[in-house]
């Protein structure tokens, strides 16, 4: 019997993102963008991770002792619109419960750079979360990067695979640092004391 649970069992962090370098500085890849930042702070590479088409990193957020949480960082190797699936291996390898996964991904719906945590919901027409969702139900964590609404007549799609404009940029190193402490405060906090901080 399986006797991992929430409060034992390790997180897992899945940063969302396409991979190959023409894909690397996409609003779409943000989450791939605060995945690399966490793997910096808890001194880890991403390798890639057995048969799972993923890389990861193990590490740990807090002070060392017991207070500390045991973490797999993720970034799925599958495209966006499959990451379900290497996200789902990797969940039962680590014997993760849903509640202790956490998608790190960019929303169209929030203004650029303001944060959003939240537990379950919809996908919203994200094809990584409806994946996600998908391979094995919708009461996961969420950190939503917010990345605005397309300017103009310019399409969905078109506008999530573009990079950062140059304007964004500015402060896209902030954003993104701000929303690894994000992270790290939901794991160590709790939902609602990272909410109080970061749902600004």
């Amino acid at each position: 019997m399986d006797v991992t649970t929430p409060a034992t069992a390790p997180w897992l962090i899945v940063g969302l993102g396409n991979p190959g370098p023409e894909y690397a500085g996409n609003r779409h890849n943000v989450g791939f963008m605060v995945a690399d930042l966490l793997a910096e702070r808890v001194g880890g590479r991403f390798k890639r991770a057995g048969k799972a088409q993923a890389q990861v990193v193990e590490g740990r957020f807090g002070p060392p002792g017991p207070a500390s949480r045991r973490v797999v960082l993720v970034k799925p190797m599958s495209f966006m619109n499959l990451s379900g699936g290497p996200v789902n291996a990797l969940r039962d390898f680590y014997k993760v419960p849903v509640v202790n996964v956490v998608a790190i991904h960019d929303e169209l719906d929030i203004d650029y750079g303001v944060l959003r945590l939240k537990l379950g919901g919809g996908d919203n027409g994200h094809n990584g979360l409806k994946s996600m969702t998908k391979a094995f139900g919708a009461e996961y964590h969420r950190v939503r990067f917010g990345i605005g609404r397309p300017p103009g007549r310019m399409q969905v799609a078109d506008f999530v695979l573009k990079d950062f404009s140059s304007g964004e940029r500015k402060e896209l190193d902030f954003f993104v640092d701000r929303a690894a402490d994000a992270v790290e405060a939901l794991v160590a906090e709790g939902l609602e004391r990272a909410q109080s901080t970061y749902n600004s």
